[in-house]
């Protein structure tokens, strides 16, 4: 099959989005709310593994995804931005202290941790 097709019924992991960490209904909401505009959200999307699947296939909470490769990219992805905020709160002009900085990686590394195949 072709991994650009979309999965049909015969994938039955849940996976995650391959941008992990944007959230397009969160978007979305945030756009109807402020402004009264309404988009789709996709139908499908690509995941962390690099397949096409039905949006309702993916979550971004880990004791939900099913699908190893995607549990061990969000892994990854998390990680990643924990240590690009910390090195963006150190930053001279940030809006955020490094105290702060440090508890939001703090809480991704522990995301990260709970997408580790050891927690499925």
């Amino acid at each position: 099959m072709d991994p650009r097709e979309p999965r049909g019924g015969d994938d039955p992991h849940i996976h995650v989005p391959v941008k992990t960490l944007h959230d397009d209904a969160a978007a979305r909401n945030l756009m109807a709310s402020t402004f009264g505009l309404v988009s789709d959200l996709p139908s499908v999307i690509v995941t962390g593994c690099g397949l096409r699947v039905p949006y309702v296939m993916t979550s971004r909470r880990p004791d939900r995804v099913t699908c190893l490769a995607c549990r061990e990219h969000a892994r990854r992805e998390h990680l990643r931005f924990a240590a690009e905020v910390e090195r963006m709160c150190r930053m001279v002009g940030s809006v955020f202290t490094p105290a702060q900085g440090r508890l939001a990686a703090d809480r991704l590394r522990d995301l990260a941790r709970q997408f580790s195949d050891d927690e499925s």
